[in-house]
Order: C-alpha cells, then structure tokens, then sequence
C-alpha cells in the first residue's frame, strides 16, 4: 500500500489472504482476496458454516426488522445449502447483495467479514 504524498490518494497494489476494512461506523468496505477460484475456492460446507456463524451472531444485535429481514434471508440460504450440497448460481451475489443492505447492521460484526470474504473469494 503506498500514500501519495500530499493528494490524500491510497493506493493498494495486492492484497493475498486477508481482511481488512476501511471506514467509520456508518462507512465500511471490508475487502477480502482469497484467490479463491477451483480447489482453492470455498465449498457449500465453509459457505454454510459462515451463514449459521452470522446467524449466530444476529442474536446478539438488537431486535429490529432489518435483522428479522437478514436473518430470513440466511435462513434460506442455509437452507439451500443444506438441501443442495453445493453452492448454487446466485447464491453468492444473493448473500453480498444482504450484507451490503444491511451493512449498518452488520458492521461491527466479525462474522459479516468472514462471510464477505467467503463471497470475495467465490467470485462474481
């Protein structure tokens, strides 16, 4: 990663197996690089472990719809995992378009990142 002298511009060149976010409480980006395309890529049983983990952690967080409304959409998936046994064509992008609505919700949890960087590395 360099900075650019007095510009305020940051740039990162290459990041390999790791987590990282930048950003305050309201603004997030969490970033992860796995490189994660065939053996090396995650199957159904990792994805579904890091849904019930963020599942898990949801009980934690206040009561609110948002979290209702997360909560069903991981219940599903995880139910789709669990029937399929595989990771299906637009599970993934299903699951980061959810963390990316309720990233105010999610923000501070460990769990969201390990899921995000689980569908970082599955790709588009």
């Amino acid at each position: 990663m360099t900075h650019d002298g007095g510009t305020g511009e940051v740039r990162i060149n290459r990041i390999e197996g790791s987590t990282f976010s930048i950003g305050g409480s309201d603004i997030t980006n969490t970033t992860v690089n796995h490189g994660g395309t065939g053996a090396d890529a995650p199957g159904a049983a990792e994805l579904l472990e890091a849904v019930r983990e963020l599942r898990i952690a949801l009980v934690h967080l206040p009561r609110s719809a948002d979290r209702s409304a997360l909560d069903a959409e991981l219940d599903e998936a995880a139910g789709e995992l669990e029937e399929a046994g595989e990771i299906r064509p637009g599970l993934p992008a299903r699951l980061r378009a959810a963390l990316q609505r309720w990233a105010p919700l999610v923000d501070s949890v460990n769990a969201a990142a390990a899921l995000g960087g689980l569908l970082a590395s599955l790709g588009s």
